[in-house]
C-alpha cells in the first residue's frame, strides 16, 4: 500500500502539483477540462436531468464551472450560468474555457437561482484568503434558504481548504468533487460536515509530483503504518510483546479497567494495573487476563517502575486530579520509557504545564480532548496548526481528539483521522484509546505510528459495532479489526 495515496495537500501544495504537472507536459487547459468534466459526470451520476444553476467565480474554480456547464448543456440539461464579475476579467485557462461556453452568462445574484432545482458551486476554491461577502455571500445564503441540492467544486465556497474553517459563509454540499488529493479542510470540521460526500477525481496529475512537494499531512489510514505494525511472531513470547503498566484510580475504577483491557486486546504481552489497596478487590474481581497489584505499604508506584520490563506506562484514566497523579506522571517520564498521559494526568498539570514539558525526554503521547488541551496549550487558531504547535512545544505526540482527531508529531508530521463514527461520543471511549496506544507502544511501535494505528483501529471497531455502542464494547471488537487488517 502506497502512503502517498493518503497525502493531504494544502491549497498552496495543490498549486505546486498543478504547476509540476504542467511543467511535465500536461497543459493547464487540459487539467481544467478534466476537472470540469469530472464535476459534470458526478452530477449526472447522482441526479436526474433537471434545471441547474452553475455559479462561477473569477478564478480557476469558475473555469471548472464553465467546463461542467458546457458538458451538461451538451447532454441536454437546462443550464443557467452565473458569473461573479465580467467574462472579460477572466484570465488564462479560465478565460479559454469561458470562451468555449456557447450560452448566455448572467450576473451572479440570488435571482440567478430562479427556476433551478440544482446548484453547482464553483464560485471560490479551497485557497480563498478572505471572507465571502457581497453578492457572492447573498447568493450562497439564497442557496441555503431555498434548500437547493449542491455539488461543490473543490470545496464549498467559503471553506478554507487548509483548515476546514468557514470564511464568512458556506452553503452545505451534497457532494464535493475535488482533484488529485484531498485537502485538510475536507476532513477538519466544520468543512468536513459541509462537503457532504467527497469524490476525488483523477485529472491526469502524476503521483510523482508528490516527491518534490514532500507533504507532511496525511489522512490516517493503514497504508501509513501497517508495514510497521507489531504482529506476533512465531518465535515470540509474551515478554517479547511488552509489558504495559496502568495506574489505577481509587474511585473511577472503570476508566482504568477499560484502559488495561484495551492494552491487552491490542497485543501487549502483559498488562499490570497498579491500584490503591482499598480498591484492589474491585480491580482483581473484574480483571482476569490483567494482573492487579495493590499500592500501599512498601509497594509504591515508583517501586514498580524500577522493573525495566514494564516498558509502556499509562497514567490518567480514573487517576484523579491530584499532586499524587502529577508525581506519578513525573516519575514515569523520568524513566524515559514510553508514557501515555490522558485525562486527569493532563489536567493535573494545568497550573504547571512547563513542569510537564520539561519532564518529557522519552517517547510520550498526550491524548487530550479540546477541554484538556486548553489546560496546557493555547486554543487559538485552526485545529491542525494548534496540534502541531503543541507537539513541537512539549516534545510529545499529540492526539487532539474529536470527530476530526488530529495526531501531530514534534517533527511536524500530522495525520487527520476520518473513520470515527459519532457513536464514539460515549463515556470511556477515550480511556480505551489510551490503552490501545499504550499496548502498541509496549510492543515497540513508535509513538506517532502507535497513535495513528490505535486511533484508526478505535474508529474501525466503533464502526463495526454501530448504534448502541458503549465503551465496554470496543475492546471486544479490536480482534475483528486486526483480523481484517492482517488479511
Amino acid at each position: 500500500m502506497d502512503r502517498r495515496a493518503h497525502a493531504l495537500l494544502t491549497p498552496r501544495e495543490m498549486a505546486q502539483a498543478d504547476q509540476a504537472a504542467m511543467a511535465g507536459g500536461r497543459p493547464g487547459v487540459a487539467l481544467m477540462e478534466d476537472a470540469g468534466l469530472a464535476v459534470a459526470r458526478a452530477v449526472q451520476a447522482r441526479w436526474p436531468r433537471q434545471p441547474v444553476a452553475v455559479l462561477c467565480g473569477p478564478g480557476n474554480n469558475g473555469g471548472d464551472g464553465f467546463v461542467a456547464a458546457r458538458h451538461l448543456a451538451a447532454a441536454g440539461w437546462p443550464v443557467t450560468l452565473a458569473l461573479l464579475g465580467g467574462r472579460d476579467a477572466l484570465k488564462g485557462d479560465a478565460a479559454h474555457h469561458a470562451a468555449l461556453w456557447p450560452g448566455p452568462v448572467v450576473p451572479l445574484a440570488p435571482d440567478a437561482l430562479d427556476g433551478a432545482t440544482l446548484v453547482i458551486d464553483a464560485i471560490f476554491g479551497a485557497g480563498l484568503a478572505r471572507p465571502v461577502d457581497g453578492v457572492a455571500a447573498a447568493t450562497l445564503q439564497a442557496v441555503i434558504d431555498r434548500a437547493l441540492p449542491v455539488c461543490a467544486v473543490d470545496t464549498p465556497s467559503g471553506v478554507d481548504g487548509a483548515t476546514g474553517e468557514v470564511r464568512g459563509i458556506a452553503a452545505p454540499a451534497d457532494i464535493t468533487v475535488t482533484f488529485f488529493r484531498k485537502k485538510p479542510g475536507h476532513l477538519l470540521l466544520p468543512g468536513r460536515a459541509l462537503c457532504g460526500e467527497l469524490e476525488v477525481a483523477d485529472i491526469g496529475i502524476p503521483d510523482a509530483v508528490l516527491d518534490a512537494i514532500a507533504p507532511h499531512t496525511w489522512e490516517n489510514a493503514p497504508a501509513n503504518w501497517i508495514a510497521r505494525f507489531p504482529w506476533p511472531r512465531l518465535q515470540g513470547h509474551k515478554y517479547a510483546r511488552g509489558h504495559a503498566l496502568v495506574l489505577g484510580g481509587a474511585v473511577m475504577t472503570g476508566a482504568t479497567r477499560l484502559t488495561a483491557l484495551a492494552a491487552a486486546r491490542i497485543g501487549a504481552g502483559l498488562v499490570t494495573v497498579a491500584a490503591p489497596s482499598a480498591s484492589w478487590p474491585v480491580y482483581a474481581a473484574a480483571l482476569t487476563s490483567v494482573m492487579v497489584l495493590p499500592l500501599g505499604g512498601e509497594t509504591r508506584f515508583e517501586t514498580l517502575l524500577a522493573d525495566t520490563r514494564k516498558n509502556a506506562i499509562a497514567i490518567g484514566p480514573g487517576a484523579g486530579v491530584s499532586a499524587a497523579t502529577r508525581g506519578h506522571a513525573l516519575a514515569a517520564l523520568a524513566t524515559r520509557r514510553a508514557v501515555v498521559l490522558d485525562a486527569d494526568a493532563i489536567t493535573a498539570f494545568s497550573d504547571t504545564a512547563h513542569t510537564l514539558f520539561d519532564a518529557i525526554r522519552g517517547p510520550c503521547v498526550l491524548t487530550p480532548h479540546e477541554g484538556e488541551f486548553g489546560r496546557l496549550f493555547q486554543r487559538v487558531g485552526p485545529k491542525l496548526a494548534r496540534a502541531r504547535t503543541a507537539a513541537a512545544r512539549c516534545g510529545a505526540v499529540i492526539v487532539l481528539k474529536g470527530a476530526d482527531t488530529v495526531i501531530a508529531a514534534p517533527d511536524g508530521r500530522a495525520a487527520i483521522n476520518s473513520n470515527a463514527p459519532p457513536d464514539l461520543a460515549t463515556g470511556g471511549s477515550g480511556d480505551v484509546l489510551t490503552g490501545m496506544i499504550t499496548g502498541l507502544l509496549a510492543q515497540g511501535m513508535a509513538p506517532f505510528d502507535a497513535a495513528c494505528a490505535a486511533t484508526w483501529i478505535h474508529g474501525a471497531a466503533a464502526a463495526a459495532h454501530g448504534p448502541g455502542l458503549i465503551a465496554e464494547d470496543l475492546p471486544a471488537r479490536i480482534p475483528d479489526v486486526l483480523r481484517t487488517l492482517k488479511g
